[in-house]
């Protein structure tokens, strides 16, 4: 393995190289398809935010790209505006419009940034304040304030503290994380005698609509993350005092060897027995780092280890594997962060090498399958060679991917290893250095 700084360095050029290919096809635009060499909406179709632009803020400023860094803010200056007559997904525009504003916001000190993301907290709220329970709606229009689709997940209910919470304490105004505290207080109401949540939730009804649990995987992972996240970055206790009830549930009813290797089995919350499904996501793969440094490390740590057996086996992860054989059940590589998010962690608590060994063997791969002439992009099938290229670049990368590897091996002024929080999708809320 090359030096550490040698690294740093080429992340930063891979980085750059996926930056250009956004700048020369989809400028302004939510995403590239850097095959087609054309932009792609997320949130609306026929409308984009810059989604790439705001995701992409501090990441540029940890690599230093400081002119790239202005560039994002001159067009930002001009061209962010929210007043628009569309229904667009709380929990994804929370996540990283949000966090990408506030994050923004710490790395350049400009103030409407801020306002920016004050201004779309303020038109999602409506989420939250016409639930019957306070467990949040799906989508908001984020013109008129309708709002839409009461049939929720624990992930879309619980994943907006970090963000909220902090707009608490930047505007002194506490009706933001009242709101995420009040939706936790509806769901964590409903737990059964066990501790355990299931994962899908009627939040007119104020009940879950099945008895499955599948925590730690999609669509109730990033719930867990915040709560402790609460408690880390905002300090509150009771977050913290909710992250371990329903953590200790979730590791004595949910573990699972299969092999030598530790996974976490979906089961029925009411009575903790399984569910039979033995399928599996990538997105799961956060939880290693989340369980590790909320105490339980030996558990974190051998997830890592699980999911590097993966790794090992398709030289990038698959969407969803089957924990009993490993064969890929869903085949592709949506350019998806959670096992470097889990090594990034890891690595800066435990400083571990294997994590650097591992975080720089995912490098290499995906440099060597994702890497096209105009950027980066998703792969539809990992499993023949060569693998199966497809044509979008999602956003997040922008914020997660590259980040975390960059940070793991650069000796950056302008990053506080120390006392750091990222957000789900790797927006740096605290440990940013101006």
């Amino acid at each position: 393995m090359p030096g550490a700084a040698t690294i740093a360095a080429a992340v930063r050029d891979e980085f750059v190289h996926a930056w250009n290919g956004y700048k020369q096809f989809a400028w302004g635009f939510d995403e590239v398809k850097p095959i087609s060499g054309t932009p792609h909406d997320f949130f609306v179709t026929g409308h984009s935010f810059g989604l790439s632009i705001i995701e992409a803020l501090d990441t540029l400023y940890v690599m230093g790209l400081d002119t790239e860094l202005d560039a994002c803010v001159t067009w930002l200056r001009t061209h962010l505006d929210f007043n628009v007559d569309a229904d667009v997904q709380m929990f994804e525009a929370v996540i990283r419009m949000v966090a990408g504003l506030l994050a923004g916001y710490y790395a350049t000190g400009e103030r409407f940034m801020l306002d920016g993301a004050r201004d779309l907290a303020d038109r999602l709220l409506v989420c939250f304040t016409k639930s019957p329970t306070g467990a949040p709606y799906r989508f908001a229009n984020l013109r008129t304030g309708a709002v839409r689709d009461p049939k929720n997940n624990l992930a879309e209910i619980g994943s907006n503290i970090l963000e909220f919470g902090d707009l608490s304490r930047l505007t002194g105004d506490p009706k933001y994380l009242r709101a995420s505290m009040r939706a936790y207080e509806a769901v964590i109401a409903k737990r059964s005698s066990l501790d355990l949540l299931a994962t899908n939730f009627d939040i007119e009804a104020g009940s879950f609509i099945d008895p499955i649990d599948v925590a730690p995987d999609e669509p109730a992972d990033s719930f867990y993350e915040y709560l402790w996240g609460g408690w880390q970055m905002l300090g509150i206790a009771q977050s913290r005092s909710w992250y371990r009830a329903l953590t200790d549930a979730l590791l004595k009813y949910k573990v699972v060897h299969v092999d030598g290797r530790l996974w976490f089995r979906q089961v029925n919350y009411l009575t903790g027995e399984s569910a039979g499904d033995t399928q599996i996501s990538e997105l799961s793969a956060f939880y290693a780092e989340l369980v590790a440094k909320g105490g339980d490390r030996a558990i974190g740590e051998a997830f890592y280890d699980s999911w590097t057996d993966v790794l090992n086996r398709y030289t990038l992860i698959p969407e969803v594997i089957d924990y009993q054989t490993l064969d890929a059940v869903d085949g592709a590589y949506r350019l998806r962060p959670e096992y470097a998010n889990s090594a990034f962690d890891l690595w800066f608590l435990t400083h571990d090498d294997r994590y650097r060994r591992t975080a720089y063997q995912y490098f290499t791969a995906l440099r060597a399958n994702c890497r096209v002439t105009n950027g980066y992009t998703n792969l539809l099938d990992v499993r023949p060679f060569p693998m199966i290229p497809d044509d979008l670049f999602p956003a997040y990368a922008f914020s997660e991917n590259f980040k975390y590897l960059y940070l793991m091996f650069a000796e950056t002024t302008r990053f506080d290893s120390e006392h750091y929080y990222l957000n789900t999708e790797g927006k740096v809320l605290r440990g940013l250095r101006r």
